[in-house]
């Protein structure tokens, strides 16, 4: 995959300083945020603020897990358009092996529960967290799968990359398929990444004696493992983790709804940190739940390279951390049988994909307001036409396209041949043009008074590698 793949959208507008939105409670800061739901840079981070000395640093290091993904990786992957930035993978691992298996003896392989990407800009001025749903519709590539052999690429949820590779119990296995998926359809290269399973969240929680929260309303959720009553309360142990965990029983039973909620968790837990920084037991009782449950790359597993991570994010200003949810909607809208995955709304994702490549800032502010004007794939109506003299150009790109939803309407050749690949539409359609557009790399939509009525028209040129269309 090119470096500017899935780049063709021009980038979310970047804002200046000042208040990143949020409601009217108070909260932890955003750096708080950010640094809870990492996990392992949550750890470096209280080590940083509370000066605990270098005695203890080895005891550490040598609890967190090294996986080397790179050879794992292929060479067929996006550059860094940004030198100096950095984008981490954040995966919250839910394995079902020992402790965790009464959650899921059904399920042998790995999982991942949560799946975020952190872009820290090469200015370290501000920073951004993309949550991606569990349930997000997407192309896996074809990965090396943990028992042996390959997979083949195929349309499935996102989190399906971490079980792929991590079926024989490996997490540089599961990280490198998940890696993967992520580049392949964001076009973001990944330089690091840090997994963190949910065995060592009970611990994290118990050292810190519990956390509050505060439920509207009654949880029972047998999948969970999870009572609850309504009010605020104090929970630990295994009410903890099926509080992280629960997503049926809750709200529209929606992975989104999980997302806050265990943001929210994350918050309060990251502020408890905090309060416990001279509370040496209980810090060191963290510390070791933390590193205990960690794996990283091979060049961020340690205490050192962690504790560096951590200063970097140290200096970011609290209002200039935002958290994110790719913009989606349900499949249901282009799969009327599919009522449990969501896929991405585009252009919006393409802008935002764009903005992090390019180190443009995105606030959650921009997202929200960018993805309030939906388009559904299955709503655009496309012919392809192929300028290439090539056979079968034409085929293969709306093959392509129709995997990810859109209306075909033809393919066929075109009255001549091109040098570049175009994009264009008749009046009315400048919409549903910009979403098929974002799609096909370094493609931009243009209104063509020829073109075919009601249809967005697509030239294969020499210039388009058919893999690379979403």
């Amino acid at each position: 995959m090119s470096g500017t793949r899935r780049r063709g959208h021009a980038p979310m507008e970047s804002a200046g300083r000042g208040n990143r939105g949020g409601g009217g409670r108070t909260r932890l800061t955003r750096r708080g945020r950010i640094v809870a739901w990492g996990g392992g840079v949550t750890a470096v981070v209280v080590l940083a603020v509370g000066g605990v000395g270098a005695w203890i640093y080895q005891d550490l290091n040598d609890n967190i897990g090294r996986a080397d993904v790179d050879g794992k990786l292929g060479e067929d992957r996006p550059e860094n358009l940004s030198p100096g930035s950095k984008n981490i993978l954040l995966v919250g691992s839910d394995s079902r092996d020992g402790a965790n298996a009464k959650y899921g003896k059904d399920l042998t392989t790995m999982q991942s529960d949560t799946l975020m990407v952190l872009h820290i800009p090469a200015d370290r001025e501000w920073a951004s967290v993309v949550s991606f749903p569990r349930d997000s519709w997407v192309e896996i590539p074809s990965c090396e799968k943990g028992g042996g052999g390959t997979s083949s690429p195929h349309h499935f949820k996102i989190n399906e990359a971490f079980a792929i590779g991590g079926s024989g119990g490996e997490v540089a296995g599961a990280a490198a398929c998940s890696i993967k998926t992520i580049e392949a359809n964001t076009g973001l290269r990944i330089d690091h990444f840090m997994s963190i399973d949910f065995s060592g969240f009970k611990g994290m929680v118990d050292a810190l004696e519990g956390i509050e929260v505060c439920p509207e309303a009654a949880i029972h959720d047998e999948k969970a493992h999870l009572d609850l009553e309504a009010g605020c309360q104090t929970i630990k142990g295994e009410k903890a983790l099926g509080y992280v965990r629960t997503r049926y029983s809750v709200g529209d039973g929606s992975d989104i709804g999980r997302i806050g909620r265990q943001q929210e968790f994350m918050d309060a837990m990251a502020k408890k940190a905090k309060s416990k920084l001279t509370d040496a037991d209980a810090m060191y009782g963290f510390l070791q739940s933390v590193t205990k449950s960690l794996t990283a790359d091979s060049d961020l597993a340690g205490i050192e390279p962690l504790y560096g991570l951590a200063n970097e994010l140290k200096g970011i200003d609290s209002d200039r951390l935002s958290f994110v949810t790719v913009p989606n909607y349900g499949r249901e809208a282009d799969q009327p049988t599919d009522k449990a995955n969501v896929v991405w709304q585009y252009p919006q994702a393409a802008e935002l994909f764009t903005s992090l490549a390019q180190d443009k800032e995105v606030t959650k502010a921009q997202v929200e307001a960018a993805k309030k004007d939906v388009v559904y794939a299955s709503s655009v109506k496309f012919q392809v036409l192929n300028g290439t003299g090539i056979g079968g150009r034409a085929a293969a790109v709306a093959e392509r396209l129709t995997g990810a939803g859109y209306s075909l309407a033809s393919t066929g050749n075109a009255p001549s041949a091109v040098t570049k690949t175009t994009v264009t539409y008749p009046a009315g359609l400048e919409r549903q043009a910009a979403a098929l557009a974002s799609r096909i790399p370094n493609a931009r939509a243009v209104q063509d008074a020829s073109a075919t009525a009601g249809v967005v028209t697509v030239v294969v040129g020499p210039d388009l590698k058919v893999e690379d269309v979403a």
